[in-house]
């Protein structure tokens, strides 16, 4: 059994960690979530995943006995590159990634669910970066993922003091979408997950790429992007069909690829 399970339904890829009891992001951990995108990313029919964790946790970091294995500054900083470039194929990936977060994000942990496009978490779940208490910092972008959630005085705090949030404060933060109980946390990243599924999946593709470039690109060439965007998906057979079932006062019928 290896350390994820992939599950399919109404075209969402459902993506759970079980690696207990923490769910530590060993580097053979990441190595299958980066083999499970590639599956995932060949199904044309998947608009929409949820990733979430089994047990306790959704995960509690990186795993920490793996540090020891390295040897200097050229193998760590490697380390970090590595988990910086899968996290970052996460944020530009083909379809919306929402992470499920229950127990504790912590470390590595949230620097993953923080590289997913959206954040349903427990009410009591917590988040943090706790790297400073050990010494060390995050290494998977967390100090750059952070502020833009957050904002630098929040960031400078958790990232200074190590001290988690808890998922009422991380929503209230801007770090969440949502903040619910535990039984309500799958059913309610479900729904939103299909919800997003069942729209255009030209349509969506096209909104997570400029929604993503609006972080690096000068407005007016995201503007200008965006026009060029509006072009492109005015002429699908899915806006023809969406402008159609309004028209007929009916639901569209939006092609699954």
């Amino acid at each position: 059994m290896g350390n994820f399970r992939l599950e399919r339904s109404n075209h969402v890829a459902h993506l759970t960690i079980q690696s207990p009891p923490a769910n530590a992001l060993s580097s053979k951990l990441l190595s299958e979530l980066d083999e499970k995108l590639d599956e995932i990313e060949k199904e044309e029919t998947m608009k929409a995943m949820v990733i979430k964790g089994e047990g306790k946790f959704f995960s509690a970091g990186a795993d920490i006995k793996e540090f020891t294995s390295l040897q200097n500054s050229s193998d760590y900083q490697s380390f970090s590159e590595r988990g910086q470039k899968l996290f970052d194929r996460i944020e530009n990936f083909s379809i919306p990634v929402i992470a499920a977060v229950h127990g504790a994000a912590l470390g590595g942990g949230l620097e993953l669910a923080m590289s997913c496009h959206m954040r349903i978490v427990t009410e009591n779940a917590k988040l943090g970066l706790p790297e400073i208490t050990l010494g060390i910092i995050p290494g998977y972008a967390g100090t750059q993922r952070l502020p833009r959630y957050v904002g630098n005085a929040k960031a400078y705090e958790m990232v200074l003091t190590g001290e988690p949030i808890s998922g009422k404060e991380a929503y209230s933060y801007g770090l969440a979408n949502k903040a619910v109980s535990e039984e309500e946390l799958v059913p309610v990243a479900t729904k939103l997950a299909e919800r997003i599924a069942s729209m255009s999946k030209p349509a969506t593709q096209q909104l997570m790429h400029l929604v993503l470039s609006s972080k690096s690109e000068p407005f007016d060439r995201g503007v200008q992007e965006e026009a060029i965007a509006f072009g492109k998906v005015f002429g699908s057979a899915d806006a023809k069909e969406g402008v159609q079932a309004f028209l007929e006062k009916r639901k569209p019928n939006f092609q699954d690829q």
